[in-house]
C-alpha cells in the first residue's frame, strides 16, 4: 500500500495545480480534485468491476444525495423491508449506500465489493467521463443523476464548509468572494459544475434506458411522480395495489429530509439540512446574476433547463 501511495503522490505532482478555498486542487480529465478525493477516484476507476444489476447514484456535492440514496434504497428493497422495519430508521443513508471514492476506495483502498448482494447500490460525485470503463461500457448498469441548481449547490457547499471550519481562518465575506470566484472558474471540488451536469444530461438523452436524469427541484415539486419514474427506470414499477395502498406516499414520508433528520442516526450531516432553496440568503444580486448568465451560456443548445427558484 505504501508503494501505491508513493506512486499516486508522484502522479499527483505531475498534474496542473491550483490553490482555492484553502485546498490544493489538481486537474484531472478537465476536472479539479483535492488529493485525497482524486486518489479514491483513480483507485475506483482502476479496480471496480460492475455488474449488470448495479445501480449508481451520481450527484455533485450538496445536491440532495442523502435524499436520493434513501429513496432508491426504499424503492428497490420495498419487498424486503416494510416502512416500519426499514434500515433507514437506524442507519444514516450514507452508511447504507456508500460512496465509491469517499468511502470504499478512499486513500487507495481496494475493498471487497463482490460479497455485496445484488442489486448493489453505490453513489459517487465523480464526473461521467471519470467513471470506470466497466460502468461506462456496461449497457445494463443503471445510473441515476440528481441535478440541483448551481446557485444552491454553491451556497449549500459554502455554508457546510463554514459551519464545519473547513476554510482557513479569515473574514467570512473574503472567504465567500474567493470561493465564488473559484466556483465560477470551475476550480472547485469535482468542478466544473457545467460539465459535470451536462455530461450526465447528454448521457441520459443518448441512452435514457441507462441514465435517468432527475432534478432536485422536481423532487420538491412532485415527489410522487419522481418516485414512480425511478421505479419504472429501475425495472420495479409499483403495482396498482401498492399505489392504492399508499406505499409511494409511505416511502416519500420515510425518506423526506424532515423525517430523516429527526432520526437519532442522522443528527448531523446532510440529512439534517434544509429542503428550501438557500442561495437567496447568501448570494448578492450581482453574484446570482453572474451564475445565471454562466448557466445560460454553458447550457445553451443542450435542451437542459434548470429552475433556480425551486
Amino acid at each position: 500500500m505504501e508503494k501505491k501511495d508513493d506512486q499516486f503522490e508522484e502522479f499527483f505532482q505531475t498534474l496542473p495545480h491550483k490553490h482555492a478555498c484553502g485546498t490544493v486542487f489538481a486537474k484531472y480529465k478537465g476536472f479539479w480534485f483535492a488529493a485525497d478525493f482524486l486518489h479514491g477516484v483513480i483507485t475506483f476507476r482502476d479496480h471496480f468491476e460492475s455488474r449488470d444489476s448495479d445501480i449508481i447514484l451520481a450527484t455533485m456535492p450538496k445536491s440532495g444525495t442523502t435524499w436520493l440514496k434513501a429513496l432508491t434504497f426504499s424503492i428497490i428493497n420495498r419487498k424486503k423491508y416494510s416502512v416500519l422495519t426499514s434500515p433507514l430508521l437506524f442507519n444514516n443513508p450514507h452508511l447504507i449506500v456508500p460512496f465509491f471514492e469517499v468511502d470504499l476506495y478512499n486513500g487507495g483502498k481496494i475493498p471487497d465489493v463482490k460479497s455485496i448482494p445484488n442489486p448493489r447500490i453505490f453513489s459517487t460525485h465523480v464526473p461521467f467521463q471519470c467513471l470506470p470503463n466497466t460502468i461506462l461500457n456496461n449497457p445494463s448498469c443503471r445510473i441515476i443523476y440528481l441535478c440541483r441548481n448551481p446557485l444552491d449547490v454553491f451556497t449549500s457547499t459554502i455554508h457546510f464548509h463554514l459551519q464545519n471550519g473547513l476554510f482557513p481562518p479569515g473574514p467570512e465575506s473574503i472567504i465567500m468572494d474567493g470561493a465564488f470566484e473559484s466556483f465560477c472558474k470551475g476550480i472547485f471540488q469535482y468542478g466544473r459544475f457545467w460539465d459535470h451536469i451536462l455530461e450526465y444530461w447528454e448521457a441520459s438523452v443518448k441512452d435514457p434506458k441507462r441514465v435517468l436524469f432527475l432534478k432536485y427541484e422536481d423532487l420538491k415539486m412532485d415527489i410522487n411522480s419522481c418516485v414512480k419514474k425511478m421505479a419504472e427506470f429501475l425495472g420495479c414499477e409499483f403495482s396498482p395495489q401498492e399505489e392504492d395502498e399508499g406505499l409511494i406516499e409511505e416511502i416519500v414520508t420515510l425518506c423526506s429530509l424532515k423525517s430523516l433528520k429527526n432520526l437519532e442516526c442522522n443528527k448531523s450531516g446532510e440529512a439534517s439540512g434544509k429542503e428550501k432553496s438557500v442561495w437567496a440568503n447568501f448570494l448578492t444580486p450581482s453574484m446570482a446574476e453572474r451564475l445565471e448568465s454562466l448557466m445560460k451560456e454553458k447550457f445553451a443548445g443542450s435542451g437542459l433547463t434548470v429552475n433556480i427558484h425551486g
